[in-house]
């Protein structure tokens, strides 16, 4: 079942595919900048709600914009051929917009999972899923506090 990186048009296309079969679609996104065990929980567990997971990731130019123009420090595609080989993942694709709500919009996921650093009420596109789910972060696991880390070490040497 594992396809790759697809375009939004191959992505669309798709879903409607899958659906036509009875799949459940589970959709999850974010920048997934250096992927850390917080991440791998989150598909690990998102994977387990259906049957085919899509990661829509963030691309360069809008993450540039939401954290500031040190990152990405991983470039998109990198980010999406890490992430395709991972077992929980059956599709990527990268969006370039400040949110998911389009392509949410025309998805239409059985599932959408995010994290709980959001509140339900906060999670843009859950009216266009079925269901929503959002899991617990591990305390202390972010890129942000990764980078911070490494920083950190250099600065300390």
């Amino acid at each position: 079942m594992k396809n790759g990186i697809l375009s939004k048009q191959s992505i669309c296309k798709l879903v409607k595919e899958l659906k036509s079969q009875g799949k459940k679609i589970v959709f999850t996104n974010g920048c997934f900048d250096l992927l850390h065990i917080g991440h791998i929980g989150l598909l690990n567990k998102a994977k387990k709600l259906g049957d085919v997971l899509i990661v829509a990731i963030t691309s360069d130019k809008i993450l540039n914009c939401l954290k500031g123009f040190k990152r990405p420090v991983t470039n998109e595609i990198e980010r999406a051929k890490i992430l395709i080989t991972l077992k929980p993942v059956d599709y990527v694709f990268i969006f370039n917009e400040q949110t998911p709500k389009t392509i949410l919009s025309e998805l239409r996921p059985d599932v959408l999972v995010a994290g709980s650093n959001y509140k339900l009420s906060e999670i843009v596109g859950r009216e266009f899923a079925r269901v929503t789910y959002r899991f617990p972060f591990i305390q202390g696991k972010s890129t942000t506090n990764l980078i911070s880390t490494i920083l950190n070490l250099y600065q300390n040497n």
